[in-house]
């Protein structure tokens, strides 16, 4: 509806179409993005489909129309800006294509482009035990922050996964000790079996004892599927992607890490101090369940310190100026 105000007529601020405010949802709730860079992102759409047309363009959009509005972006916008643009509007179809809305990726032949990353920054180990360490008091809910933010971490599941969890997929870890493992469901349905730390399984095992989910239970279930839930929230229903990211936020926020922490950044710092202690590549990307190994690499960064000492651990001729000079003492 058009208003006015004085004598400047006001046009309603440009709605996006329900796909994008979905996947701007997602982002959130799945990626932990920032209210800034949501912010950033719903601009980046916004002129996207000012671009290209009213109403559900964007999501119809063709390489060609994805093309022309970014070398319009270009004619008139810093780098840095028409990166993120790209980024959002990348990131936006391959939403699509996962939720089946469209069959195919309309930026999949567009030039490279140099984008920034979009990884979170990963926890310290310190920083980790002070979140993890924030979850103190009794009762079941108690119980069940812990085992949460515990499997979230130590597991490096993705949240949509953790809320995914069934009782049947973590019956053999609980009950066996020694067989520690858990099935968990990923991206295009594909399964994985996971291990599970001494104490995520510790966590896991105290919330779903007597003290902790059976007394959250509802008298009556309101979905069938919910009394399979691991996770279940106060009112005995299975646990939402929304609801784990406010359990995160909580505690983050007891230890100063509010503005840092979400159930991604805990993924991301699994990933991380796992290959910053050794482990092999190839083993984090079958734990994290990335199809290709290229995603796994992103979390490869390391300190100069930590590669240089890989690197005399590790090369036959890195120690090799001080065996000769003590061959010749």
């Amino acid at each position: 509806m058009v208003g006015r105000v004085g004598s400047v007529t006001v046009a309603p601020p440009a709605a996006l179409p329900r796909d994008a405010e979905e996947y701007l949802s997602w982002l959130e709730v799945e990626r932990g993005r920032s209210p800034r860079t949501l912010a950033a992102y719903r601009r980046d759409l916004l002129a996207y489909q000012a671009g290209v047309g009213p109403g559900n363009a964007i999501v119809t959009a063709s390489p060609t129309d994805v093309a022309a509005h970014l070398a319009a972006l270009r004619r008139t916008q810093r780098a840095a800006s028409v990166a993120r643009a790209l980024s959002a509007i990348r990131g936006f179809h391959r939403f699509l294509v996962e939720e089946g809305v469209r069959e195919d990726d309309t930026t999949l032949d567009l030039p490279s482009v140099a984008v920034t990353d979009l990884l979170p920054k990963a926890l310290s180990e310190e920083e980790t035990e002070r979140l993890l360490g924030a979850v103190v008091g009794t009762g079941p809910l108690v119980l069940r922050d812990r085992a949460l933010l515990e499997l979230l971490y130590g597991t490096g599941a993705r949240v949509s996964e953790v809320v995914g969890l069934n009782l049947g997929d973590v019956a053999a870890a609980v009950e066996s000790p020694d067989l520690p493992l858990i099935r968990v469901l990923g991206k295009g349905d594909k399964e994985r079996v996971v291990p599970l730390g001494r104490l995520a399984r510790q966590a896991l095992a105290d919330w779903l004892s007597g003290q902790g989910r059976p007394l959250v239970e509802p008298k009556r279930w309101r979905r069938r599927s919910d009394a399979e839930a691991v996770f279940l929230n106060a009112r005995g229903g299975r646990m939402t992607r929304a609801g784990v990211f406010g359990v995160v936020k909580k505690y983050a926020g007891r230890v100063g890490l509010a503005d840092r922490v979400s159930p991604h950044v805990l993924r991301h710092s699994c990933a991380t101090h796992m290959l910053g202690r050794g482990a092999d590549v190839r083993v984090v990307q079958e734990l994290l369940g990335h199809a290709s190994i290229a995603t796994t690499q992103r979390y490869t960064k390391v300190s100069p310190e930590h590669l240089r000492r890989a690197y005399e651990g590790a090369h036959p001729r890195a120690g090799l100026r001080e065996q000769r000079g003590a061959a010749t003492t």
